[in-house]
């Protein structure tokens, strides 16, 4: 015969271990916490505006110079870097804004100010170098790039929130093992299950107030008794 599930007993299962959850669920929301604050990297993103005077198929050739080794490295010498030219090449996006002659220099850096900092030198270094390179001298400044205080990548509460929810389930289910390895009798139906046998009576735990109790009502049948004979 499956066993059924009684609600109340649940209930009570849950109602007096549940210190066992909020252990728990502390426990793991705390560690979700440090989970996301310390491997969070912020990142921020900023960027300059020059104008190159150039038709769109020079255009592509121009924006390939701009991340290339050779203005790389000039920015690298002139910001005192310590960072090869290819990653920093792997910080900066040169694009075209609206298929116009304004080129969007973007950097992103853990640091805001050295962000803003590559972005201006590329920059810089771009238009004073380009002619010495392909022999071409039509690129002017439009505007520099401004600090950026606010990160790209703000910090999420997901991990913190999935920590709290599995401390939940891990605590309710320690609960449920706890209770599954007591074999304590506690209850007729426990006992109907253990013998076999439906449970037809009990007996009351004796202790010293239950018998003061009873030799109290037995006085008061006593008493009774005689204001009847008398």
């Amino acid at each position: 015969m499956a066993k059924e599930i009684n609600l109340r007993e649940l209930y009570i299962i849950l109602k007096k271990r549940f210190w066992i959850v909020i252990i728990i669920t502390f426990i793991a929301g705390i560690a979700g916490y440090f989970q996301n604050s310390t491997h969070t990297t912020l990142l921020y993103q900023t960027s300059s505006r020059i104008i190159v005077g150039a038709n769109a198929d020079y255009m592509n050739t121009l924006r390939v110079i701009m991340r290339d080794t050779i203005i790389m490295e000039k920015v690298i010498e002139e910001l005192d870097l310590k960072k090869s030219p290819e990653r920093l090449a792997g910080q900066i996006t040169v694009d075209s804004i609206d298929n116009s002659q304004v080129v969007r220099i973007t950097v992103v850096d853990t640091d805001p100010v050295l962000a803003a900092d590559i972005a201006n030198t590329t920059a810089t270094i771009f238009k004073n170098e380009i002619g010495n390179i392909v022999n071409f001298n039509d690129v002017s400044y439009l505007s520099e790039a401004k600090i950026n205080p606010y990160p790209i990548n703000s910090q999420s509460n997901k991990t913190f929130y999935v920590s709290i929810v599995m401390g939940l389930v891990f605590g309710t289910g320690f609960i449920f093992l706890l209770n599954s390895l007591d074999d304590k009798v506690r209850s007729d139906r426990d006992i109907e299950e253990l013998v076999g046998i439906p449970v037809l009576g009990s007996v009351s735990k004796m202790n010293r107030k239950n018998i003061n109790k009873h030799k109290h009502k037995h006085l008061e049948i006593e008493s009774r008794g005689e204001d009847v004979n008398a």
